[in-house]
């Protein structure tokens, strides 16, 4: 049962040709490989254009920045494979990630979205998040109604059921679309123990490249968190770092909790579902 990988870029090639590199030294997953370029400026054509590897099934060279959603929609809806997935050109997936994300998906019919861990191992707390580690199907996930938009797997029959991404524009993300997945019954979130993934762009890789204010701007233009955070400095991008750590252990695994009036206060409040459950906990005893 094969998976279809598509592979974003935009500019940054010492990225890409990293993240390249990990990716077809897997020899444990089976994948057919698209790699969508988003018009970039640098030299990343020439460099894709130069690959060979029986397993890229496809380079396209978009002639505009149309953001990952379109690369998708186009490559997912023609594939025949079983499974879809998608990966950005700043992250290092492990060998034998997407066997053991399929592997899971084969197990559990109403996974939605998995994905690989995109912070480091330090980053998780067991103790904040066991609320959220639920087990199906021998299988267990460290349940969030949505994922990291990189390194994921879904069903092709769930991506047909759920319609296509919203297209368009590179500032669109895939929040919404894996909030929507859950809304419908799905379940999303990281296969735990962790199958990870190294974020280059994270603030602690040494493969980053923007360590300081100037470098920060620098980038911000062609890096989808920075742009739609108004990130400028590297304290706001810690602090940001942070809080979604803490909104990730602390909030709610039930999507219903995210929308509405709850979610607008788990977003300002991400340990109000920490507390509330600690209530009721306090309550079921005294039952």
């Amino acid at each position: 049962m094969k998976t279809c990988l598509v592979l974003v870029t935009h500019n940054r090639l010492y990225y890409t040709r990293k993240c390249v590199e990990h990716v077809l030294d897997d020899v444990e997953s089976d994948f057919d490989l698209y790699i969508w370029d988003n018009a970039s400026s640098d030299d990343t054509p020439n460099y894709l254009k130069s690959l060979r590897d029986n397993r890229i099934k496809g380079v396209i060279m978009s002639e505009k920045n149309y953001g990952p959603m379109t690369a998708m929609n186009k490559i997912w809806g023609a594939t025949q494979a079983d499974f879809v997935s998608k990966i950005d050109n700043d992250c290092l997936v492990t060998s034998g990630w997407l066997r053991k994300l399929t592997d899971a998906h084969r197990d559990c019919d109403k996974l939605g979205a998995v994905a690989c861990w995109h912070f480091r191992p330090e980053d998780f707390n067991l103790d904040l998040a066991k609320h959220k580690v639920q087990e199906y199907n021998g299988h267990r996930i460290f349940q969030h109604p949505w994922v990291c938009g990189s390194g994921f797997v879904m069903k092709k029959q769930t991506y047909l059921e759920m319609g296509p991404w919203e297209e368009g524009s590179p500032n669109i993300g895939t929040t919404g679309y894996f909030l929507k997945l859950a809304l419908k019954g799905y379940l999303n979130g990281w296969l735990y123990p962790f199958v990870l993934q190294h974020h280059m762009d994270d603030i602690f890789s040494p493969y980053r490249h923007s360590s300081d204010n100037i470098s920060l701007q620098e980038v911000k233009s062609i890096t989808y968190s920075l742009r739609t955070n108004n990130i400028n400095t590297i304290e706001q991008l810690l602090k940001r770092r942070e809080h979604v750590l803490k909104v990730l252990h602390c909030s709610s695994r039930h999507a219903r909790d995210h929308v509405g009036w709850r979610g607008r206060l788990g977003r300002y409040m991400p340990m109000i579902d920490r507390w509330r459950q600690a209530i009721e906990n306090l309550i079921f005893r005294s039952e």
